[in-house]
């Protein structure tokens, strides 16, 4: 990690132009099968592959602010829910099975030099079948900025892979007041522009690993990530040595995303 104290502004030119591309991959694993039963989640697909989309829209994740790296900030909601509906026509930013401090949308300035901006963001939403909804374990992301051009150089929102990256309910019955629920796999799903810059052969003045930029948004989410947790092992250790007991929770999901 290198050391940082200056602050910088960060800048796009509103006007530009920008082509947006968008894809869904067919779901093909959920534990219980909805991807076979279910018609909406059989067919979900990318609402529009390709959308044209003026760079005011990414000003959205940015803010007006003096900010040093390693910082973090709020994304706005327009260009947000803009970007969504280009996935799926009725987004929705306050989540459905949000357990009291998960909804949200952060930044984090991860590194910069004279001529370029590494932005990581994390944003939580869901999409609203007509029977039902869709919520992705979260959507992660990069922008990078030409400081010079002041225009997007790249730009990609996705859903990370995992086991299980989604989680459904789907109101089967339609006159029973529940919803049915189920988990699952989906390969692909994406907004993306630009090409990849080779950032690891970039020297940045100011920055931080990709890792701890990505730390440091899960806190914005859970707070539970401010513990200093340890390892089982260690945890047998300090409880001889402190003469205190442990306390143990067994969970059949991920703690740390929207996909249990």
């Amino acid at each position: 990690m290198n050391t940082h104290s200056n602050k910088i502004i960060l800048n796009i030119s509103p006007n530009d132009t920008i082509i947006v591309k968008g894809n869904i991959t067919p779901i093909t694993l959920t534990q219980n099968d909805f991807h076979e039963e279910w018609e909406a989640l059989a067919n979900f697909r990318i609402a529009e592959p390709e959308r044209e989309y003026t760079t005011s829209t990414f000003q959205s994740f940015l803010t007006n602010k003096s900010i040093s790296v390693g910082d973090v900030w709020q994304i706005d909601e327009e260009g947000v829910m803009e970007l969504l509906r280009q996935i799926h026509p009725n987004p929705n930013l306050k989540m459905s099975i949000n357990a009291g401090d998960s909804c949200g949308l952060w930044a984090c300035l991860r590194a910069y030099n004279d001529k370029l901006v590494d932005i990581q963001f994390r944003l939580h939403a869901e999409f609203k079948f007509d029977d039902g909804r869709f919520t992705p374990s979260q959507f992660t992301g990069k922008l990078i900025i030409d400081r010079i051009q002041q225009k997007v150089d790249y730009f990609k929102m996705y859903v990370p892979e995992g086991t299980v990256n989604f989680d459904v309910a789907w109101k089967k019955y339609p006159d029973k007041p529940y919803s049915v629920i189920d988990s699952g796999f989906c390969s692909q799903l994406e907004l993306s522009t630009g090409i990849p810059n080779n950032l690891e052969d970039t020297e940045f003045t100011e920055f931080i690993s990709q890792e701890e930029a990505q730390k440091k948004l899960m806190r914005c989410f859970y707070k539970f990530e401010e513990i200093n947790w340890v390892s089982f092992e260690e945890a047998i250790e300090m409880a001889k040595t402190q003469h205190k007991p442990i306390h143990v929770i067994s969970i059949d999901g991920p703690l740390k995303d929207e996909s249990c």
